[in-house]
């Protein structure tokens, strides 16, 4: 990952709110049937600031999102959802944000395979459409808290550092 101490702090502390979701995520997710014939991935473009819920080559939702900064660069490559969580809570050192409006990861937190990064809300809206995150993935509240009722544990994540014909054409209805 990164270097400097800020951002391994920065990642220790997510990975550690991470480890806490995971131990919390089967009492936080609601029971809805999933439709287990259904091909669903969530895509990101990074440079164009959006993510498409994708299912069975359909594309279902496009959301406007904050990404990484340049300091701080979102990943690049294909995951997969780890885990979920309403209401998380925050922990970095020296400080922990309970559920609520000041929460710097909103209402809803999406975990990745990749280590300590997700996609989640935000306490700061106006981020949203930027590269303002330390490498996360960032929606408005209202956006993640649909968003997370698409999504579940399994599902592919494809974050995008360069548009293609395939960007374009998925991202092509919301300009």
């Amino acid at each position: 990952m990164r270097t400097n101490q800020s951002t391994g702090i920065l990642t220790a502390t997510l990975m550690a709110a991470v480890a806490l979701s995971a131990r919390t995520a089967s009492a936080t997710e609601s029971p809805r049937p999933i439709d287990t014939t259904a091909t669903r991935r969530i895509v990101v473009s990074i440079p164009d600031r959006k993510l498409a819920v994708v299912e069975n080559d359909q594309v279902v939702s496009i959301y406007a999102v904050a990404v990484g900064a340049t300091v701080s660069p979102s990943p690049v490559g294909t995951f997969s959802v780890v885990n979920r969580v309403a209401n998380p809570t925050y922990y970095k050192p020296g400080k922990v944000v309970g559920p609520g409006a000041a929460n710097p990861v909103g209402t809803r937190w999406i975990g990745l395979s990749a280590k300590g990064f997700g996609i989640h809300g935000t306490n700061n809206p106006s981020s949203i459409g930027f590269a303002k995150s330390h490498g996360c993935i960032r929606l408005r509240n209202a956006d993640v808290e649909r968003l997370f009722e698409q999504v579940r544990a399994g599902d592919v994540v494809e974050l995008h550092a360069d548009r293609t014909a395939e960007l374009t054409q998925l991202f092509a209805e919301s300009r």
